[in-house]
């Protein structure tokens, strides 16, 4: 019997009562279609996905700003390139790009820096989007940026943070029974972020790897906390997280962003749940420089990304998903991003 086998064999003994269980990571849903995990667990073990994708929990007002900002002033946009089909309220950056806009791909922060370094005459402007994980790489770069004097470099921040989400969550889906923890997150955070979930909740969590013997681990581990009746914090995905994280990354993080309430897609303004450069560093948030208007939130007509990423329903229960809405005519966020869960599910079909 190999590992994968016997991991499935604990958990078809073990599983004797239902259990809902939610991943917030991207590469963990991904992962788990990939694998065809839900197909291999009895059914008295149910899985969701949560909003564990940073594309897909960022409000189409950022995009509009953006795009408002990329064509009334003389700047120049750059972003990842994942977020650049992303439907605003009108169009997407990729529209406003061929219209005439300056909006540019980078793969990093620090090249969306090197750009104004070069391009002295213009205000470079990186869209700052992702949770602990970007955050900290961004902060080295307005850090960078102060010690060289680049003064034309700002960011404009959708970064967010999962804790207050996860906690939202909870509020959200009553009959939760558990959390998968993303992993590389929690490789910059540690553990300790999600011991309130266990403490005060009494919400199991069990921080995974990616591959199908981590995640059949870790839906272990949580099984036996809940038949337990021991909710804690376990790191299954111990080869690359520890219990304090990555203390240089947090420090750095700490140092240059504040928190803010943010909107996340389908639940609304969560308290301190964003990130902005904050104190001698404010001067490099983008919403400092320029006077850019409030848009308001408003999803493609039809669209349900915002309940697939609460974990109410699944992509195909959404009457767009496989029709009007795949990747390469998507819909919603959750469908154009290569960590959502409707691309994960249209992708792998399982």
């Amino acid at each position: 019997m190999n590992t994968v086998q016997a991991l499935l064999f604990a958990i078809h003994r073990e599983a004797n009562q239902p259990v809902r269980l939610m991943e917030v990571c991207g590469g963990h849903t991904h992962a788990i279609r990939k694998f065809g995990i839900p197909g291999l667990l009895p059914d008295t073990v149910s899985l969701l996905s949560g909003p564990g994708c940073p594309v897909c929990v960022t409000h189409t007002g950022f995009i509009d700003q953006a795009i408002h900002l990329a064509q009334n002033y003389p700047v120049i946009i750059t972003t990842f390139g994942d977020l650049i089909r992303v439907p605003g309220s009108g169009q997407s950056l990729e529209t406003a790009r061929a219209g005439g806009a300056d909006i540019r791909i980078v793969l990093s922060p620090l090249q969306a820096l090197s750009l104004a370094e070069t391009e002295r005459s213009k205000q470079v402007v990186f869209l700052g989007i992702g949770f602990e994980t970007t955050a900290p790489s961004v902060a080295a770069t307005i850090l960078t940026a102060l010690e060289r004097r680049i003064e034309n470099f700002s960011v404009l921040s959708a970064h967010k943070i999962m804790p207050p989400a996860m906690a939202a969550l909870v509020n959200h889906q009553p009959n939760l029974d558990g959390f998968i923890c993303p992993g590389h997150v929690s490789t910059i955070t540690g553990s300790g972020i999600y011991e309130f979930l266990s403490r005060d909740h009494g919400i199991p969590c069990v921080i995974s790897g990616f591959e199908a013997p981590d995640i059949l681990e870790s839906i272990l581990l949580l099984i036996r906390q809940i038949n337990n009746h021991q909710p804690k914090v376990e790191i299954q995905y111990k080869r690359a997280v520890k219990p304090e994280g990555n203390m240089k990354a947090l420090e750095i993080m700490h140092e240059v962003f504040v928190l803010h309430d943010d909107w996340w897609r389908g639940m609304g303004i969560i308290p301190n749940s964003g990130l902005v450069p904050g104190g001698r560093y404010a001067g490099f948030d983008t919403l400092q420089r320029f006077s850019l208007p409030e848009f308001p939130d408003t999803d493609n007509r039809g669209c349900r990304c915002g309940d697939i990423l609460r974990g109410l329903i699944t992509p195909p229960e959404c009457s767009l998903y496989g029709k009007t809405c795949t990747p390469e005519s998507p819909a919603g966020a959750c469908m154009v991003s290569s960590e959502g869960t409707c691309q994960a599910f249209y992708r792998y079909q399982n």
